[in-house]
């Protein structure tokens, strides 16, 4: 029951408008936030897609673009710069670089992403929101291949330094003071281009390095005081026994050199060229001997004996004048004589064997007096020959130049097919019995060229033509022994004989004529023509030969010629 004097108060009913403003405080931020965040998520949405205004690429302006037109504009604005050879200076020196060739590349893709995406990142909206800046594009670079195109480019801008020298002209020392290169520095060249290659300055600057020269300053002040000045100082007395020859400091210069060694600059002489000096002023210091001959002598090979001689020894001369030349008090080189060797002794003479007659072969003259003229001297040219062991006979070389000079005279020779006249004309008859003198000799036929037409006097499938300077007889000497060619003119024949030591046994056999071809008749209206009333026919043959040693086979070969038929020549233009 209740108190008539206490109030009855209903505490539930005024705690209750507290209790929900409480309530209803979390909910309200809740939803505020929620509301925040949805802002902000459409605004990082909005914004995502679209490069940050004021956003430039290598110079390029790309801010406030989609994406995909971002892309666009740099593939588009800078499509050049990126496939462009990049200019590079070093100093004064210019050149370039292709991108291809270090495999430099642009990634608009990867530039562009980053700075586009949806993002929370509040930083990301402060830009949008604030504006951009330059970006450093994506690039990629081959270090090992740029270091490769650096390498080339060095060679190109690099300046090589300038050694230190000294020349020794009339007397006198000219002295070439040393002075540092320039080289690209690589390493450090390959950290800046993969960094700037495209946003750099062009031409790009390379960073350098300086390259010290090998001989430096010392080595070149070491030389002038230790060898030039005194080379050049005073003459030098060579005293070669008795006797005395003065060689100045022009004549010392002219057989002298100072010459790099390493970082240190030495003196070399030319010995041979000293001892020339010295016998050229002085005759007497010489006394050559002779060589050893092998002579027709009587109708046979005579060894005419070697003999010795007198002279200088190269390595005694050039010790000798150093120790002088180099010397600030004692100038006089002291030498002495000695005995020379020749090169080819009466012993070595005497083994080649030259004593018997190896071979021999003639051919028939016919009556051309300018003609036997040509071969009398030919023969009278290659006549004493002597072919060592292992060397080659050379019938131009043998027979030297074929000059009027010398005793030749214009005849008849062969061009193209149709019969003229040539200096030397006839002397394809002395090519072909040289070649048959060495076919039967065993020789080794090293180079040959038949006749085109065939002559009845020589054998057919065994001759040579000559025609100098391209068309050569050459045979290689394959024996143990020398071979000495004996020529001469004599019985209306030509004569050609090797002397030497019976080596090889040759057998050779001649073909059937095949492939017979008929003469035509030809018109010449020429000015050297020579008419042809005697047609004859074409054909082709073969050679085999065959060599033996001691009765085994060492070499069998066929040869094949094609002779062209002599056409029937009528001097004149053809009738109408």
């Amino acid at each position: 029951m209740r108190s008539q004097g206490t109030p009855v108060v209903d505490v539930e009913r005024h705690a209750r408008p507290g209790r929900r403003r409480r309530r209803r405080a979390p909910l309200v931020l809740a939803t505020v936030l929620v509301l925040l965040v949805a802002a902000y998520a459409a605004a990082t949405w909005y914004v995502g897609d679209r490069v940050p205004r004021g956003t430039t690429v290598a110079g390029v302006a790309i801010g406030g673009l989609p994406a995909a037109e971002a892309r666009e504009r740099l593939e588009s604005a800078l499509g050049d710069a990126v496939s462009a050879p990049i200019p590079v200076v070093l100093g004064e020196n210019e050149t370039t670089i292709d991108p291809a060739e270090a495999a430099f590349t642009f990634d608009t893709a990867a530039t562009v992403d980053e700075l586009t995406g949806f993002s929370f990142d509040p930083r990301s909206l402060l830009r949008h929101l604030t504006g951009g800046r330059e970006h450093v594009p994506v690039t990629t670079v081959d270090r090992d291949a740029l270091t490769a195109a650096l390498e080339r480019v060095d060679g190109v801008v690099g300046v090589a330094p300038v050694e230190g020298a000294i020349a020794l002209v009339d007397g006198a020392a000219e002295v070439t003071e040393p002075v540092p290169g320039t080289a690209v520095d690589v390493p450090a060249a390959v950290d800046l281009l993969a960094e700037d290659w495209l946003t750099g300055p062009h031409p790009v600057p390379l960073p350098s390095t300086e390259v010290p020269p090998v001989v430096g300053r010392e080595a070149v002040e070491a030389a002038r005081t230790e060898l030039a000045a005194p080379l050049t100082g005073a003459p030098v007395s060579v005293l070669v026994d008795d006797r005395l020859v003065e060689l100045t400091p022009a004549d010392l210069t002219s057989a002298a050199a100072i010459v790099p060694d390493g970082p240190e600059l030495v003196l070399e002489l030319d010995g041979e060229a000293l001892v020339a000096l010295l016998t050229e002023r002085d005759p007497e210091l010489a006394a050559p001997g002779r060589d050893a001959a092998i002579v027709l002598q009587g109708g046979v090979p005579t060894v005419v004996p070697s003999t010795t001689g007198l002279g200088l020894d190269v390595e005694e001369v050039t010790a000798a004048v150093r120790a002088a030349a180099l010397s600030p008090s004692d100038r006089t080189a002291e030498v002495s004589r000695i005995v020379v060797e020749p090169e080819f002794t009466t012993a070595e003479a005497e083994a080649l064997g030259v004593t018997q007659v190896v071979s021999t072969f003639s051919t028939p003259l016919f009556h051309d007096p300018v003609r036997t003229q040509n071969l009398v001297t030919g023969t009278r040219e290659i006549s004493g020959t002597l072919v060592r062991p292992g060397e080659t006979f050379s019938l131009i070389e043998a027979l030297g130049p074929i000059t009027a000079e010398r005793g030749f005279a214009a005849s008849g020779v062969v061009v193209d097919g149709l019969e003229t006249t040539g200096m030397g004309g006839g002397l394809s008859q002395l090519s072909t019995t040289t070649f048959n003198a060495a076919y039967f000799a065993g020789m080794e036929l090293v180079e040959f060229q038949p006749h085109s037409h065939h002559y009845a006097r020589y054998p057919e499938g065994r001759e040579a033509t000559l025609f100098t300077p391209h068309v050569d007889l050459k045979w290689r000497n394959t024996t143990e022994y020398g071979a000495l060619v004996e020529a001469w003119v004599a019985d209306n024949q030509v004569h050609v004989r090797l002397w030497g030591t019976p080596y090889f046994d040759v057998e050779s056999q001649t073909g059937e004529r095949y492939n017979i071809t008929q003469p035509t008749t030809v018109y010449n209206s020429g000015p050297n023509c020579v008419a042809n009333s005697s047609p004859d026919p074409g054909f082709t043959v073969q050679v085999t030969r065959t060599v033996l040693r001691e009765g085994t086979q060492v070499d069998q070969r066929t040869y094949t010629t094609t002779y062209r038929p002599w056409d029937r020549v009528v001097c004149g233009s053809a009738p109408g």
